[in-house]
Order: C-alpha cells, then sequence, then structure tokens
C-alpha cells in the first residue's frame, strides 16, 4: 500500500532543499479564487468497477485514458493543478500551467487526465519521471516531452459559476461550446471524446491499443457526484498471458514468499521481467516458498531485470531472488505498456504443459499505441 491518502501511482507533491511545496516555482500558492465558489482540494467524482459496459439511453461513454487525473482552476492569472488525491500537481507540469493560462477564458474549472505522448503513444513511464523534486530536471522533461491536459468535464464556467449540480448532458454541451471557443483541436489542452452510442464504445473498447485504459460509463442525467462512485463506472480490458518465473521476492521483514517476478522472452532469447503477481491464498503462500526457495538459481531474467522498490510503495523490498526459468503460470491483466504490465496481476492456472521458451513478447504485441487518434 502507498502512503495514507496517496493511491498507488498517484503523484504527492514533494519539494527539493530550501523549498515548499507548491507551484512550479517551489513557493507555496495563495489560493484566493475570491469570484470562485470552487476552491481547491475539490474530491474528483470517482468510478466503480463493473465487468461489462452498461446499455441504455442513461449511458454516456468516454474514453478512459492512462494518465494522472487532474482538476485544473483558474481565477485570471491564478491556476492551480489538483491531483486526485488532492495535492498540488502544479511544479511538476509548468508545461500545462502555461498552456492553461494562453487559454482565450479567464476563468474556469476543468476536470480531465494528465497524459504524455512519446513516438505516437501515450507514456506512463514519462509522467511518473515528472515527480521529481528538482525543478530543473522538471523543466528539462517539460521540453522534452510536453504533457497534455485531455479534458472530459466542465465543472465551472467561464464566469466562475459551479456546474456541479448540472446534469452531465448540460455540462457536456457546456464543455464542448467552451472547448470550441476556447481550445485548439491539435494543441496541449484538448477535448476528450464522449458518446451515447454503445456500438461506437464498444469499438474503442475492442480495438484501442495499451495507452487506453477502458471504457469510463457515466449517467447522463446525474449531476457532478464530487468524491463518490455513484454516477460514474469503469470497465477494463482484462485478458490472459503465459509467462515465465524469473524470481521472486520475500514479504516485507519475512522469509515467506511475498510476489513472484514474471517474465517474456524476446526474439534474441533474452528473458526479460515485465511484472509480478501477487495475490496468492494465505495458505499456499508456504509451499509456494518451498517450490522456489529450491528453485533459486542466478541469472534469473537474463534481460531487463527487477529494479529498486515501486515509486509509490515503501514497504516492497527492492531485493529479490533469482529463479530458474522453469515455472510457467497463466496470468490476468487490465494493461500492457512501456513493456510491462501497469498493475499487479492474478493467477489464473499453472502451465506445466507448457515450454517457457514459448512465453514470448508477441502474446502482447499490439497492445500499445493508437489511442491519440481519439483525440
Amino acid at each position: 500500500m502507498g502512503r495514507p491518502g496517496i493511491l498507488p501511482g498517484e503523484p504527492i507533491d514533494q519539494a527539493q532543499p530550501g523549498e515548499t511545496p507548491g507551484g512550479p516555482t517551489g513557493k507555496m500558492p495563495v489560493l484566493r479564487f475570491v469570484d470562485m465558489p470552487l476552491k481547491p482540494p475539490l474530491p474528483p467524482m470517482e468510478a466503480k468497477s463493473v465487468e461489462a459496459i452498461p446499455e441504455g439511453d442513461e449511458w454516456q461513454y468516454e474514453p478512459k485514458w492512462d494518465g494522472f487525473r487532474c482538476i485544473a482552476f483558474r481565477d485570471g492569472d491564478e491556476i492551480y493543478l489538483q491531483s486526485k488525491a488532492g495535492q498540488p500537481l502544479a511544479r511538476y507540469f509548468p508545461d500545462v500551467v502555461e498552456a492553461l493560462s494562453e487559454v482565450p477564458a479567464k476563468k474556469f474549472v476543468v476536470d480531465g487526465e494528465l497524459v504524455i505522448e512519446v513516438d505516437g503513444a501515450l507514456s506512463f513511464d514519462e509522467l511518473q519521471l515528472r515527480l521529481h523534486p528538482a525543478a530543473s530536471r522538471v523543466k528539462k522533461l517539460a521540453a522534452t516531452h510536453p504533457a497534455m491536459m485531455v479534458v472530459f468535464d466542465l465543472l465551472a464556467d467561464e464566469n466562475g459559476e459551479s456546474l456541479l449540480a448540472l446534469p452531465l448532458r448540460e455540462r457536456r454541451q457546456k464543455l464542448e461550446r467552451f472547448a470550441s471557443k476556447n481550445l485548439e483541436g491539435k494543441g496541449a489542452i484538448r477535448l476528450s471524446p464522449a458518446t451515447t452510442d454503445l456500438a461506437k464504445a464498444k469499438r474503442w473498447f475492442d480495438k484501442v491499443g495499451g495507452d487506453l485504459d477502458g471504457v469510463i460509463a457515466k449517467q447522463i442525467d446525474a449531476p457532478y457526484a464530487s468524491g463518490e462512485r455513484t454516477a460514474m463506472v469503469k470497465v477494463k480490458q482484462i485478458r490472459t498471458v503465459d509467462c515465465v518465473i524469473g524470481g521472486f521476492r520475500y514479504g516485507t521483514n519475512s522469509k515467506v514468499l511475498g510476489s513472484l517476478l514474471l517474465g517474456l522472452y524476446d526474439d534474441a532469447g533474452l528473458l526479460h521481467h515485465v511484472g509480478f503477481t501477487s495475490a496468492f491464498k494465505k495458505e499456499d503462500r508456504q509451499e509456494l516458498t518451498a517450490k522456489f526457495n529450491a528453485l533459486k538459481k542466478a541469472p534469473g531474467f537474463t534481460g531487463n531485470a527487477p529494479g529498486g522498490p515501486s515509486r509509490w510503495s515503501t514497504e516492497r523490498s527492492a531485493e529479490w531472488e533469482p529463479v530458474d526459468p522453469k515455472t510457467v503460470v497463466e496470468v490476468t491483466y487490465d494493461h500492457f505498456t512501456g513493456g510491462r504490465f501497469r498493475h499487479g496481476t492474478k493467477i489464473l492456472r499453472w502451465r506445466n504443459d507448457k515450454v517457457p521458451r514459448q512465453c514470448t513478447f508477441d502474446q502482447v504485441e499490439g497492445r500499445e499505441g493508437k489511442s491519440l487518434a481519439l483525440l
């Protein structure tokens, strides 16, 4: 688990020595928003996970972007970026702050997702690199790979008036008018598509690549449910893949197995670390510990090997144990991007019938890119 109040993968504000957290200059912002009824922190509307895209006239569908959730506030020259957990984001995304300052409207609040394009696809790794304490490093990263904000809701209009009580149907109409007046089609602030056509939503879900995280469905007549999961659901693509176990980690302060490290072979025959699985039953952990202790053998992974602990976890050990890559397991996953599974996987079954060298990257080919075409 991450730190209290911070979701895994959720950025936090971290000042470098001599600075206080806040804006891109390191100075704590004085949040006035005198004429704005909506002020940060504003809890974003959240989604409940479901297994299938809901059907019916009461739903609006949107792509689920794989980025950092962000609510952007503007009141004249004052701009504030808020993360999903209510933390300030401006110091990490000065390019987005600058883009918002160039929007003709001087007052508004929009809800959206921060994303970064690299070679035609969205890169979550580049987003994570932005969370650096040195402003000089952030500036260099922003110049190399500028961020975009994909906007999907308008929470306060150009007069600063709150739209939270309006149904989504009306907010979407106002957002589209706002976008036509204020947002360039290919600029750094872009309008996310939306539809009430179920067939179109299914095409997004079935055909779009790995940098799209699934489909969002929102109740079209519902107001903005700040901090709640009552008006929005998310559907992720769940797929399966056969992986080789190339190593494992013990649990925190324990000699009992905590997670298995998964690998896939490339065309050169190198085994690359691509993710982990830790969804074991408590009663199975001792047996798995004995099994993989007996298989310990270097190097485990012959290509990309596991790095240190997760950026978001203080409990996962940086140390890992290599094993002889003899064991194949079929796992379910929802997202493969940047050469690895974005989230933990779940074991479906052990594949004693499968040769490890058959576990290759071609199982996940075509799962990256393509979603930018929707903008």
